[in-house]
């Protein structure tokens, strides 16, 4: 049935995305078969961007949370899909009553029996579930209960979608392909976790037991013999949705110091808890009277490992210490940026979005805006983002967006050098530098000492002819083999024009015509290895050496 029905999707999907696919084919050859590769300006992009994001929200749920999560992968995309799939809300109309009513009942029994009141009016609806409001013995609950019918249209999308991968990564090029092949992967895993409401509680229950001793952040308790893998009853946590700045104000609430318990909440989930909350859209946050923060909705979260957590911590103290070196190191170690990225130009768009967003005093800037100049480049550089390096990259930018709504003049990155600071991670690294600094002198002593042995065993070796040296030539872009495809045509070019030409010597004409037929297709293969540009979705580079250059005068 899963089947059929994936069948049947893979057309409705194709007919939606055939004018993208079309117009790609062109960026390749012109004539679609032959002709030119075609240069797609920014402007072009962004109406194509805007195509996809109303295809997909066409084609409902799973395209929704699949144009989601592509908007936070700069490395598959240019920045003008970004932007447009960044407004994509995870917000549809309610399933009818009687549909949720036969999962609750499924899952729980009768709802009469087990809800002493339940409003039948969802609170939020969403793709995957919706939320209703309920009393359990005098206490004010929320139910989630999961989309009626949505797991068979998933597991159809999903089929389709990785049917439909191959044909994709025709118009891409390496680096992005690459990304995608892990990314379909990813996706799949990523939407049936947040489809399973059990994974959800377990992991709200550990963000919560992290945050016990903590009255400024507020997380709901599960209510276990209410919850099921497909319904998950918590307690109702009622507030002021956080961007409301002015209720806010009317309640006399300190915005700068709200602002400033959500970027340390969200520094302490990824740094040191190593587990996080990781969909802080202002729809997922409240704020009660006495200042304390509200969490809801746990179904997007993710774990971050000790490696990560200790290059999110170097990556940050580098950016505080404007130490490009430093930022590009930790970019290449977490395997976000290719070793062989150049590194000079990195280095001048790093330099270009510190200078660009630095205030009056050294350290006004903000991590968002470098983080948003950096996704301009990294398409154009061999790069892929790890799956929860991605989740860390988008709650980053969320996070700093609300925090600016609520104190335009929040420093994001003055909080995360104090917070660093406070809890010994300067001074940790400072050790670490050190360590690794004397163990490195301490290793070239060594080496030094033992040179002179090491020498003379060579030169000995060289002296007898006893040395044997082996060459391994790498050839990435295909140098060589390009090369040795034009020497053969032109050999067989030269064969071809050469019987033509003794065939019509002898008056000939007629059998003259299939050499020369046949020097004219080698002529246009030729020419092909010669102009063939690179296929996929083209952007222009961003930052160049000559941009550089002109930014700097200007």
């Amino acid at each position: 049935m899963v089947r059929l029905r994936a069948y049947r999707r893979f057309f409705v999907v194709a007919w939606q995305f055939l004018p993208l696919l079309w117009a790609y084919t062109r960026d390749r050859n012109r004539f679609v078969f032959f002709g030119s590769a075609r240069q797609v300006d920014v402007e072009t992009q962004r109406e194509r961007a805007n195509r996809l994001l109303e295809s997909l929200l066409t084609l409902g749920p799973t395209f929704i949370k699949l144009g989601q999560l592509l908007s936070t992968r700069p490395d598959v995309l240019p920045p003008a899909y970004i932007d447009e799939l960044s407004k994509l809300q995870d917000e549809v109309p309610p399933a009818e009553w009687e549909e949720a009513r036969r999962v609750l009942e499924t899952d729980l029994g009768p709802v009469e029996e087990r809800f002493e009141e339940f409003n039948r009016n969802a609170i939020s609806g969403a793709s995957l579930g919706q939320v209703y409001r309920a009393y359990i013995d005098d206490r004010l609950v929320a139910v989630k209960v999961r989309r009626p019918g949505i797991e068979s249209l998933i597991e159809a999308d999903l089929r389709v979608i990785k049917f439909s991968l191959p044909l994709l990564l025709r118009f891409v090029q390496d680096a992005q392909a690459f990304s995608l092949e892990n990314l379909a992967d990813e996706f799949a895993k990523t939407i049936r976790e947040e489809m399973d409401y059990e994974r959800e509680a377990d992991m709200l229950r550990e963000i919560r037991a992290n945050f016990e001793d903590n009255d400024r952040v507020l997380i709901p308790e599960i209510v276990d013999t209410h919850s099921t893998g497909r319904v998950l009853t918590m307690e109702y946590i009622g507030g002021t949705k956080i961007s409301n700045v002015r209720e806010l104000d009317e309640r006399g609430i300190d915005r700068h110091e709200l602002a400033e318990t959500l970027q340390r909440t969200y520094l302490q989930m990824i740094v040191d808890d190593g587990v996080f909350h990781a969909d802080p859209h202002p729809g997922n946050l409240a704020v009660r009277e006495d200042g304390a923060i509200v969490f809801y909705d746990f179904g997007m979260s993710g774990r971050v490992d000790s490696f990560i957590q200790n290059k999110i911590v170097e990556f940050y103290i580098a950016v505080a210490n404007q130490d490009i070196d430093a930022i590009l190191d930790t970019l290449i170690e977490m395997g976000t940026l290719s070793p062989e990225a150049d590194r000079q130009v990195m280095g001048d768009v790093m330099e270009l979005a510190i200078a660009d967003v630095r205030g009056e005093q050294i350290e006004q800037y903000r991590v968002n805006q470098i983080i948003s100049q950096i996704e301009n480049t990294i398409y154009e550089f061999p790069l892929r983002l790890p799956s929860n390096l991605a989740l860390v990259l988008r709650v980053a930018t969320v996070v700093e967006g609300v925090c600016v709504t609520l104190d335009p003049d929040f420093d994001f990155i003055e909080t995360a050098t104090e917070y660093l600071t406070e809890e010994g991670y300067r001074e940790e690294t400072a050790r670490q530098f050190a360590e690794e600094t004397g163990r490195e002198l301490w290793e070239s002593t060594q080496a030094s000492i033992r040179l002179p042995q090491t020498a003379d065993r060579t030169l000995a070796q060289l002296e007898r002819g006893d040395v044997t040296i082996n060459v391994d030539i790498e050839d990435p872009n295909d140098v060589f083999d390009r090369f040795a495809k034009r020497l053969i045509y032109g050999l067989l070019l030269s064969v071809t024009l050469i019987s033509t030409s003794i065939i019509y010597s002898f008056r000939a004409w007629q059998p003259a015509v299939v050499p020369a037929l046949l020097s004219v297709f080698i002529v246009y293969v030729l020419y092909r290895s010669f102009t063939k540009r690179r296929k996929g979705i083209r952007a222009r580079p961003q930052f160049t050496r000559q941009s550089m250059r002109q930014r700097r005068e200007e």
